[in-house]
């Protein structure tokens, strides 16, 4: 680990597709923003994923809803590297693009559910990323990830071990170490979002008005 500069809180970065963000999205980083103690969180809409098909739905409006939901929230920022890059994005080079812009100091968290966490092992450079970050698990109260690290490999239960530490932790050095959160989790899902709105049906409370509003003055989501 790199010793951080103590007066510098962690700031927090949470990928994905947002296709679209939702309210289980902006919940779970809220939780994390707090009980992390980070100053902020930067929000990465997924470019060019190299292990599925990439997102249906353009960059453009992706990034545009993302803004939209987080408008509100001072400690919430978009940050448009990934979908500004043609080549694959891979989690790895976005946090060492990240690293050489904040500096060696600077806390970085990697936030991500337990089931990503399970699976990290097939991530491109996986054991670089602690190198570069802490990992920050938020896991559903009465599912610790304690209970179902004996699934993962054995390299990844090694590095969970060796790695895990309290919040305090996160901004004592600047990376390498693992944090796991209980945090509720809102059972929305972006499939069954963009499901509804090609069938027709309401979206509201699922997702930030403003962002519904975009959904349907663009008419995403609507059967081809």
């Amino acid at each position: 680990m790199v010793s951080g500069n103590l007066s510098s809180a962690p700031i927090g970065i949470l990928g994905g597709t947002f296709d679209p963000i939702h309210f289980g999205h902006l919940r779970l980083a809220e939780e994390m923003l707090e009980l992390a103690n980070l100053r902020q969180i930067r929000f990465i809409p997924t470019g060019t994923p190299p292990h599925r098909a990439a997102p249906k739905t353009p960059a453009l409006h992706r990034s545009a809803m993302v803004q939209l939901a987080i408008a509100s929230q001072p400690a919430f920022v978009l940050d448009e590297r990934e979908v500004e890059r043609a080549a694959p994005c891979y989690t790895v080079d976005t946090l060492r693009e990240l690293r050489a812009e904040l500096g060696a100091a600077q806390p970085l968290c990697l936030l991500m559910g337990g089931d990503a966490f399970l699976q990290l092992h097939t991530w491109h450079e996986w054991e670089q990323l602690f190198e570069l970050a802490h990992i920050v698990v938020g896991y559903r109260p009465g599912f610790t990830l304690e209970e179902r690290i004996h699934t993962a490999t054995s390299e990844l239960r090694q590095h969970y071990q060796q790695r895990l530490c309290s919040v305090d932790a996160l901004s004592q050095q600047s990376c390498g170490g693992i944090t796991e959160l209980a945090i509720p989790k809102l059972e929305i899902s972006a499939t069954d979002i963009r499901r509804r709105v090609a069938e027709g049906r309401t979206i509201r409370y699922l997702l930030p008005s403003a962002v519904a509003n975009y959904i349907h003055q663009h008419h995403l989501y609507q059967p081809c």
